[in-house]
């Protein structure tokens, strides 16, 4: 009877264990369904990580360039169509203007100044631009606004233009006070003299868009409109026939420096599109690098499928064995 309780007892053991063997085999198993993933990296890959650590500081790094992409995505289309507003405030202004040196003038000398007006606060406002919070045309003073109000700029302007009278000498004080750094750089912006850093776009790859508020091109647009805002101001004392030369003057300017700021676009279009290039091929080695680790470490749903399959019979025929067992045993004790 004493042996024959040990053999039941070691008998019971040895289904015990075999069946916790067989639930961990199952769990591996379902792990392996579930993930896709084999769950003995180690032992898939003998020990050795180099590989699957490499693809994973590269796949690391894509990720990082895509957040940058994106933020550089999201900044030049901002720029793009700031500089896009405010070409159409240029083109529309100097539209009106050069109407002046034609027969059929099209606006009054009142009018033209308004629309200056308002165009100019149409230009300040795209220059002033934001991005993600960022201030677009300030350089690195990303946090303020690079340009100070269409109102401060035509005070500021008015008090060196006030008392000369003929158009060539406003033309010129504009001129310079615009160019003297201690003019409008000084009063008007309020950004950085510093771009942006680069952008690391991918690697090896960066990208710059070097524009602020107060680029040549754009501080001399400024200039015209405002000129033209304030050339009917009785403080400038200018005749009709004085304005007149003055807007068609202004005018011309104008177009002409239309076709810098047309290359400023193109400047940012070029940056977009090779922000775009890049994403994409950031995109397909991110691709093919995912490809590449699953292999290291992915486990066959086929061949999961069959194993586990393969095990559950088996842990349910243990628990047949072990109600067999059991039925037996308590046999033995009832004899």
């Amino acid at each position: 009877m004493t042996l024959t309780s040990i053999g039941d007892l070691a008998r019971g053991l040895t289904l015990r264990t075999r069946s916790t063997e067989i639930k961990s085999q199952i769990e591996t198993l379902s792990y392996e369904m579930s993930t896709g993933k084999v769950q003995d990296v180690s032992g898939r890959l003998d020990g050795d990580y180099s590989h699957l650590l490499d693809l994973d500081h590269k796949l690391s790094q894509l990720n990082a360039y895509s957040v940058v992409t994106s933020e550089a995505r999201l900044f030049t289309d901002a720029m793009q169509l700031s500089l896009e507003t405010f070409n159409s405030s240029i083109s529309n202004l100097s539209s009106s203007l050069l109407s002046f040196g034609t027969a059929n003038q099209a606006v009054t000398h009142d009018q033209a100044s308004v629309q200056a007006r308002n165009e100019l606060d149409t230009m300040i406002s795209a220059l002033n631009t934001r991005a993600g919070g960022r201030s677009l045309y300030s350089g690195t003073a990303t946090d303020v606004s690079p340009l100070a109000s269409a109102e401060t700029l035509l005070t500021a302007l008015k008090a060196e233009l006030t008392g000369l009278t003929t158009p060539t000498d406003i033309r010129n004080a504009a001129r310079d006070w615009f160019n003297d750094p201690t003019g409008f750089e000084a009063v008007i912006y309020q950004g950085s003299d510093k771009t942006l850093a680069p952008m690391e776009i991918a690697e090896n790859e960066n990208i710059s868009v070097p524009i602020t508020a107060n680029d040549p091109a754009l501080r001399s647009a400024l200039r015209d409109v405002a000129v033209a805002a304030l050339a009917t101001d009785s403080a400038l004392g200018l005749t009709p026939d004085q304005r007149t030369v003055l807007f068609k003057e202004l005018g011309v300017e104008l177009a002409n420096t239309k076709d810098e700021t047309i290359k400023l676009r193109a400047q940012v279009g070029a940056s977009e599109a090779r922000i775009e290039q890049a994403a994409t091929r950031n995109s397909a080695a991110k691709t093919s690098m995912e490809y590449a680790r699953n292999a290291l470490i992915a486990a066959d749903p086929y061949e999961t499928a069959s194993k586990l399959k393969t095990v559950q019979f088996q842990l349910e025929s243990l628990y047949s064995v072990t109600v067999r067992n059991a039925n037996l045993s308590l046999v033995n004790f009832l004899r």
